[in-house]
């Protein structure tokens, strides 16, 4: 039976293909979202702008605007965690726990205190805390930030999700 853990084995090396070229994907529709949510932002705003009063926005009006800004930042972020996967093979803690508390942060700007339950929003703010701490944690900490994706190997230590590279003499 072949060792599926053995890096060089050709089904590991095709899967590996495989999974890299499905993050290349959602990179390129990750860019398709972000294009598709500027232009969202700019019909929002023309919108805003364009209905009576004219050249007047409401806070409504710009809480509405704020949540379309949010929503493309948040996707410039996941974008960033999956090109950063591509390069590293690893999950950066820190970046994703940013994005996180983006995305929390943008439910929080665009929430209608009016029409939401207290028990809500005792919950986002207990979402919110923990977010915080944790991301104060892995910021003053700073070690242990990445989550190696790649397992270990008895032999060489690669990656089947790495690109292989020409074995190098060691020196």
């Amino acid at each position: 039976m072949d060792d599926l853990a053995n890096p060089k084995e050709p089904l590991m090396q095709k899967l590996r293909i495989i999974i890299r070229f499905a993050v290349r994907c959602l990179a390129a529709l990750m860019t398709l979202v972000i294009l598709w949510g500027v232009v969202d932002v700019g019909w929002v705003i023309y919108q805003k702008l364009n209905t009576p009063p004219f050249l007047m926005l409401t806070i409504s009006d710009m809480l509405a605007t704020f949540g379309a800004f949010m929503a493309v930042l948040i996707a410039i972020e996941i974008f960033i965690n999956i090109t950063i996967y591509l390069r590293d093979d690893v999950i950066h803690v820190k970046i994703v726990m940013a994005t996180a508390l983006m995305a929390i942060a943008r439910k929080v700007i665009i929430l209608d205190y009016a029409t939401t339950t207290p028990d809500y929003i005792w919950a986002t703010a207990a979402v919110v805390l923990a977010m915080s701490v944790g991301y104060y944690l892995i910021v003053k900490h700073g070690e242990g930030t990445t989550v190696d994706c790649r397992p270990s190997f008895a032999e060489g230590g690669e990656s089947p999700f790495q690109e292989t590279k020409p074995d190098k003499e060691k020196e």
